[in-house]
């Protein structure tokens, strides 16, 4: 196995920074210094240095209010990364946490998930890869909590009434996207207009196309929520760090 992967494994960072610990030479193999690329057996004994775990203690994760019209990630279409949004102004005044903002914050700063561009609510931006794998990793099954506006066809007031339970049984479970069955996931009437769905997963406009399959226009699309953490009363376009009392 290689190294990186394996202090992945054990938990105590993503591979991107187990390379930066081992190019650092924070990490340790039966005692020796070990080399970027190199690969272990499971009885070798890997140690990291106290180095390694004090600059993770830096790294932020970031609770950010994306507004429409901000990609998740890397600029495209001419539209801006929702990252833009960490600036000292933007700060939240509610926000507790007694860290102070510093640009090399934004060093290796990325979202953990996306949020579509027509989408709004609640992304987590962070430095560190134990939060990215946390919420996801390939084994996550962290929820997410939706809030979604839609329309049948030209119905768009009292929604409820004229859409089928069956339908509404089908996007709890049943649905295929990309030639896969999707994880079963909690969708309920929150009022004539609007549904919640609370996943597991985040695929590609997933809860959009989930709606197409069954006759549904989205017409709106909030994250309220992500695994314990929800966004609460913090306004758009503004950010909050996570509190050290706080997880996923």
């Amino acid at each position: 196995m290689r190294l990186n992967k394996r202090l992945s494994d054990m938990g105590l960072c993503s591979r991107r920074e187990a390379d930066e610990w081992i190019e650092r030479g924070w990490v340790r193999v039966n005692g020796a210094v070990a080399a970027v690329g190199s690969k272990v057996l499971p009885q070798d004994q890997v140690t990291v240095q106290r180095e390694a775990t004090q600059a993770q203690a830096r790294r932020v994760t970031v609770l950010l209010h994306k507004p429409v019209g901000y990609v998740s990630g890397q600029a495209e279409d001419g539209h801006l990364p929702a990252a833009t949004l960490f600036t000292p102004g933007n700060r939240w005044r509610g926000d507790a946490a007694p860290m102070r903002f510093s640009p090399a914050q934004r060093r290796g700063l990325a979202p953990a998930g996306r949020l579509d561009i027509d989408s709004t609510g609640l992304l987590v931006l962070t430095q560190d890869g134990r939060v990215a794998r946390q919420l996801i990793g390939e084994d996550s099954a962290i929820e997410k909590e939706y809030l979604v506006r839609v329309r049948l066809g030209t119905i768009s007031a009292n929604v409820q009434a004229a859409f089928a339970p069956a339908q509404l049984a089908r996007l709890r479970h049943g649905l295929l996207l990309d030639g896969q069955p999707l994880r079963p996931a909690r969708v309920e009437w929150q009022n004539p207009e609007q549904l919640s769905f609370v996943l597991t997963e985040g695929k590609k406009r997933q809860i959009r196309r989930m709606c197409e399959q069954v006759g549904l226009s989205v017409t709106g699309l909030k994250r309220v929520r992500i695994g314990a953490i929800p966004l609460g009363p913090l306004p758009p376009g503004q950010w909050r760090y996570l509190g050290e009392d706080e997880d996923f």
